[in-house]
């Protein structure tokens, strides 16, 4: 079996499936103190390294060890610096990482971990992709609303505030998307195109130097093709 796992799906969901798997396939029960959980907001550079040094600490059984990650967010940068662990990770040590999307996930980290499928409802949780009231609000705003939620989202008078604001238009994206995949499963197949642009929009996002407004004003013209 592969030593590195990434799961699309919100943090206890991805988590329930990720225990699931390694008390399956390891033996390995969630609260042995060779599994260790983390959960994060956004995922950091600073906490990749924290994670690498985690990694190396021998394991106290024979059965090895695994590190579960769970984020909300984790930029290009932190996931750059995750790749020589995943590549590479200390002997016996597994590796899962939990995001709510895969569609930021760098193609080089990607490439070094096999995606964990798991089924709708799995653990007594849903895996839907929902819409939010954001995206709902972006949706059916007038041209001038939506421009001025586009400034809202592109301002910031310090960094904490900019990285908020750069975190609402991710959720802005995703719920958009989700609000198009609930069309798209009744059948309504004019909104592929919209679904196709939607995942390449959001992984220009994750990237810190991303031309935010720019995505956003594309975002808007796009939405404007469906009627909603």
């Amino acid at each position: 079996m592969a030593h590195a796992f990434v799961i699309e799906a919100e943090k206890e969901e991805g988590i329930a499936v990720a225990t699931a798997c390694i008390e399956r396939e390891f033996g390995l029960p969630a609260h042995d103190p060779d599994v260790t959980i983390l959960r994060y907001g956004l995922f950091s550079v600073d906490d990749a390294r924290d994670v690498a040094t985690v990694a190396a600490r021998a394991p106290s059984g024979a059965r090895g060890s695994v590190l579960v990650l769970a984020a909300d967010r984790a930029y290009h940068e932190a996931q750059n610096a995750l790749l020589k662990l995943f590549e590479e990770p200390p002997e016996g040590v597994r590796l899962f990482l939990i995001l709510p999307t895969l569609g930021g996930l760098l193609p080089t980290l990607r490439s070094r971990v096999q995606v964990l499928a798991h089924e709708s409802g799995a653990h007594g949780v849903s895996h839907e992709r929902n819409s939010s009231p954001l995206a709902e609000a972006f949706l059916h705003a007038s041209k001038e609303k939506r421009t001025a939620l586009i400034k809202k989202l592109v301002s910031g008078k310090d960094e904490e505030e900019r990285r908020l604001h750069r975190d609402e238009a991710i959720a802005l994206v995703n719920g958009i998307e989700g609000s198009a995949y609930e069309r798209f499963a009744k059948g309504e197949r004019v909104v592929a195109e919209l679904l196709s642009d939607i995942a390449t929009l959001r992984s220009y996002l994750y990237d810190r130097s991303a031309p935010v407004r720019l995505i956003l004003e594309h975002l808007a013209l796009l939405v404007d093709a469906v009627s909603w």
